[in-house]
């Protein structure tokens, strides 16, 4: 079982930030992508970043790019979401996925949702203006 653990959504002003973070229980030995996807009200889950287990490649989709920043300490088997300067269109339940297998994949595999094996619970992300 690979169970995947959020926190640090809620509230905030336009202009603010907030961490997000996906706490994983995983075998030891275990490797794996992680990313986030997000689903605002009335929308299809969209991509949002995406980060290789040894973290030397990330990816961002272009809106939130300059803004976010994905990173994840291997060693507390636990990845990150720092969000600044957020925008109302930020608002949306987050969700943190693990992908195990990712020996083989391109940089076009990471922004798949479909390829990710778990999901975490989401989290809700509320920016007012």
């Amino acid at each position: 079982q690979v169970q995947l653990v959020e926190s640090g959504g809620g509230w905030v002003q336009a202009g603010g930030s907030l961490r997000l973070s996906c706490a994983a229980s995983v075998r030891t030995s275990s490797t794996y992508a992680m990313g986030w996807f997000r689903q605002a009200p009335g929308k299809e889950r969209e991509f949002v970043a995406a980060i290789s287990w040894s973290g030397g490649s990330t990816y961002y989709r272009d809106s939130v790019k300059g803004r976010f920043t994905i990173s994840r300490d291997n060693a507390k088997n636990t990845g990150f979401l720092q969000m600044n300067s957020l925008k109302p269109e930020d608002t949306a339940v987050y969700y943190c996925a693990a992908a195990l297998a990712t020996q083989y994949w391109s940089s076009i595999h990471y922004r798949l949702e479909y390829k990710y094996d778990y999901w975490g619970q989401g989290t809700q992300v509320t920016v007012s203006s």
